[in-house]
C-alpha cells in the first residue's frame, strides 16, 4: 500500500532537531516524506510533488494558485510556532485543510523563564554575580536596597493566551493579585483563571510586575509605547517574551536607561541586534537572546506533537496537540517568521 507523501521543507529547523531517532523512524513508516538537500526545498520541487502531497512540514510559501495544485492536502504543519503571511488562509478554511503550529511546546519552558526572569529583576540576581565578579560585592542587607519580594506583588499579564495560561499556576505559590488585559478574551474566562479582568491603564499603573504574552496584530503593533512606560510605577519591573513587535521597543529602553523600571526581554526587533547598539549598555536591563524556548528537550517535543496529529488526521480524526489557525484572527497576526532555531 502506497504511502501518503509529506513535503518536508522545515527550514530554520531540522528533522533531527525536532524528532528523536524513534519517532524519526515513525516518521519515515507513516509518511513517504519528500526532502531537499538544500536550504529550503527548491520552488520547482515543491511544485512537482505538490499533486500528490497529504501534508507540508515547514514555511513553504503557499498562495491560493500553488494550493490549487494541492487536492489531497490535508494541513500544513508550521513547525517556526507562528502564523504568518506566507500562506492563504481563507483557501485553507474553504477547503477544511487545517494550518497548524508547534507553538504548544513553546508554552511551558517561556513561562519558567518569564517567572525567572522576574525574580532576577526583582532580587538583583545577575547585577550582584556581575558586581562580585568585579570586585564591588556588596554583603547583607545593604545589597538589598533596592530589591523588592515577588511574593504578594500586584502582578499584571498583558495577553492571556497560551503561554499565560501556562504562566498563570507558576505564580499561584506567590500569592500575588493578578490583573489582566486582553480585549479578545471574555471577563468570564480571565476570573475562571483567578485573574481579575482590567484595562491597560489599570494594569500598567497599578501592577509591580507586568508579563506581556500578547502576539503581535495589526491593531497592537507598537502599542506599549512612550505613554505606556510613563504610566507604569517606578520602579516596576517589565518582562517581554512574546513578541518585540507589541512595545516601542526604543521607548522601553528610554524608560530603562532613565531608571524609571527594570526591564527584561528575550526578544528584540532584530535579531541578532547590531554590535554597537545601546541595547547592551543600558543598565537595569537583563537580556536573553531569544532562548527562552529553545531547548533541545522542548525542539524533540515537537516531533511528537506532528507525529501524533498526523496520525489523526490520517484516520479522519481532528488534530489535537497543535494550534490550529483560527479564521477570525489569522489575519491580523504580524510575528516575524523565525530565521534562527
Amino acid at each position: 500500500m502506497q504511502k501518503p507523501v509529506a513535503i518536508c521543507d522545515p527550514w530554520p529547523r531540522s528533522l533531527d532537531l525536532m524528532f528523536t531517532a524513534s519517532d524519526l523512524s515513525r516518521l519515515h513508516t507513516l509518511v513517504d516524506l519528500v526532502t531537499s538537500d538544500e536550504r529550503q526545498m527548491p520552488a520547482d520541487k515543491v511544485d512537482r510533488t505538490l499533486p500528490e502531497a497529504v501534508f507540508v512540514l515547514g514555511q513553504t510559501d503557499l498562495p491560493r494558485e500553488r494550493l490549487a495544485r494541492a487536492p489531497k492536502l490535508k494541513a500544513v504543519l508550521n513547525v517556526e510556532g507562528n502564523f504568518t503571511g506566507n500562506i492563504d488562509y481563507d483557501t485553507c478554511f474553504e477547503r477544511g485543510i487545517h494550518v497548524l503550529s508547534v507553538s504548544p511546546v513553546f508554552t511551558e519552558t517561556v513561562a519558567e523563564m518569564a517567572l525567572g526572569m522576574a525574580i532576577d529583576l526583582g532580587r538583583g540576581i545577575t547585577r550582584a554575580d556581575r558586581d562580585f565578579h568585579a570586585g564591588r560585592e556588596v554583603f547583607g542587607l545593604e545589597s538589598n536596597a533596592d530589591a523588592e519580594l515577588l511574593f504578594d506583588s500586584p502582578v499584571g499579564i498583558i495577553g492571556y493566551g497560551d503561554l499565560a495560561r501556562s504562566f498563570r499556576p507558576l505564580l499561584k505559590p506567590f500569592r500575588c493579585p493578578v490583573k489582566v488585559y486582553d480585549p479578545w478574551l471574555p471577563d468570564h474566562v480571565l476570573v475562571a483563571e483567578e485573574c481579575r479582568p482590567a484595562a491597560l491603564d489599570e494594569v500598567l499603573s497599578t501592577s509591580r510586575y507586568i508579563f506581556v504574552f500578547a502576539t503581535v496584530t495589526a491593531s497592537n503593533e507598537g502599542f506599549l509605547g512612550a505613554d505606556q512606560f510613563a504610566a507604569m510605577q517606578k520602579g516596576a519591573k517589565f518582562i517581554l517574551v512574546s513578541r518585540a513587535g507589541v512595545v516601542d521597543f526604543d521607548a522601553m529602553l528610554d524608560a530603562v536607561a532613565r531608571g524609571h523600571i527594570l526591564a527584561a526581554t528575550d526578544v528584540f526587533p532584530q535579531e541578532p541586534m547590531p554590535a554597537g547598539h545601546r541595547v547592551r549598555e543600558i543598565d537595569g536591563l537583563l537580556l536573553s537572546a531569544h532562548r527562552a524556548g529553545a531547548l533541545d528537550s522542548v525542539f524533540k517535543r515537537m516531533g511528537t506533537l506532528l507525529l501524533g496529529d498526523m496520525e489523526l488526521m490520517l484516520k479522519g480524526l481532528p488534530p489535537v496537540g497543535l494550534k490550529r489557525a483560527q479564521r477570525e484572527t489569522v489575519g491580523a497576526l504580524r510575528s516575524m517568521a523565525v530565521t534562527i532555531s
